[in-house]
């Protein structure tokens, strides 16, 4: 299963004990001479802090369950009373039954899917008898989101349940594909909040939470390191809250996605190369009939080589370009067409 994001464990500095000086002639130490106001103040601080994090831990995660899966498992956050649960698509896989373990305690409880919608990596699923005492996580504001922000991940990496670890908000407004191997599901989502996480399996679709106690985001994945193969040390990415709720709350009130607010360009591509056997565009495979591409004038064997003003060479780089704009957009489209290029203003729809 893949991985999410858990927020790297960043221990928070303590007092310090004084610092063993040279004794001096007379035979005792000279550290007793550095001690001083200065260096009382830290303990106060330090206090404050943990104090703050121990109450973000002690409201937040009861709101954070385990998910098993067969012989996998993930995170997620209790969306509702009625025993809704937010979590990744990747986390439900295939599955349709799962059993949930709440933070709280107690046995394990039987939970159906209600829909997964792999285009935003997200899934709802409910808990076929909610207990009493159900706790629903807060979903902060996206837009009040500030880089530099402390954030507490919350999950079960490597089934350690009820794991909380430390870090920061390290920057907003990331578009991020995953991949679609150990069980991502390929998504490209924008607007992802980047954090200093240390990725583990079993965090996937758990919280990261602010101080104020509130889920700014589903933690879903680790950058990847291109020269190592693996997950990049202290940069991981959430899935900020306002995207979670647009979609738990479609997929609670119909069953599945009705508006995806995702902009869609209307044709079915490949990535092409060119000579040296470099990524040179996106060859269009199918237009749909009366979609934005066709309304527009692409037509099938056009190579698309730019979109809105950003260089187009591979069928991820259109998507991610996509990814940033809205439905009804109107955006300038560059294609090879028989050796000559041609530029289309384009109406994005709707995916």
């Amino acid at each position: 299963m893949c991985a999410t994001a858990l927020v790297a464990g960043c221990s928070d500095s303590g007092s310090g004990s004084g610092t063993r000086g040279r004794p001096d002639e007379a035979g005792s130490s000279s550290h007793a001479a550095v001690s001083g106001a200065p260096q009382a103040a830290a303990p106060s601080v330090s206090t404050d802090l943990q104090n703050a994090y121990q109450k973000v831990v002690k409201d937040v995660l009861p709101s954070v369950v385990q998910i098993t899966t067969g012989q996998d498992l993930g995170s997620g956050v209790v969306y509702d009373g009625q025993g809704h649960i937010v979590t990744n698509a990747h986390v439900v896989g295939d599955s349709d039954r799962f059993k949930v373990t709440l933070a709280t305690g107690g046995g394990s409880l039987d939970a159906r899917l209600v829909a997964s919608y792999p285009d935003q990596d997200l899934a709802v699923i409910k808990v076929d008898k909610p207990p009493k005492g159900l706790k629903p996580a807060a979903f902060g504001d996206t837009s009040k989101v500030e880089v530099g922000q402390i954030v507490l991940a919350m999950g079960n990496p490597l089934g350690l349940s009820s794991s909380v670890t430390q870090g920061i908000v390290s920057a907003t407004g990331r578009t991020v594909s995953e991949g679609r191997s150990g069980g991502g599901t390929g998504a490209t989502i924008a607007n992802m909040v980047q954090t200093s996480a240390a990725i583990n399996p079993g965090n996937s679709g758990g919280a990261l939470v602010n101080l104020s106690n509130q889920v700014i985001g589903i933690p879903t994945l680790a950058a990847t390191d291109p020269q190592m193969g693996s997950a990049a040390a202290g940069i991981g990415f959430a899935i900020p809250a306002a995207t979670v709720r647009n979609i738990a709350d479609q997929i609670i009130k119909n069953g599945k996605v009705t508006n995806s607010h995702r902009a869609a360009l209307g044709i079915g591509g490949r990535t092409v190369l060119d000579t040296g056997f470099e990524p040179a565009g996106v060859a269009v495979a199918s237009v749909n009939r009366d979609g934005p591409a066709d309304k527009a004038g692409i037509e099938q064997g056009d190579i698309i080589v730019r979109f809105g003003g950003t260089d187009i060479s591979t069928m991820q780089s259109l998507t991610e370009a996509l990814a940033g704009r809205q439905p009804g957009d109107k955006v300038d489209v560059t294609v090879d067409r028989d050796g000559g290029e041609k530029t289309v203003r384009v109406t994005l729809g709707e995916l």
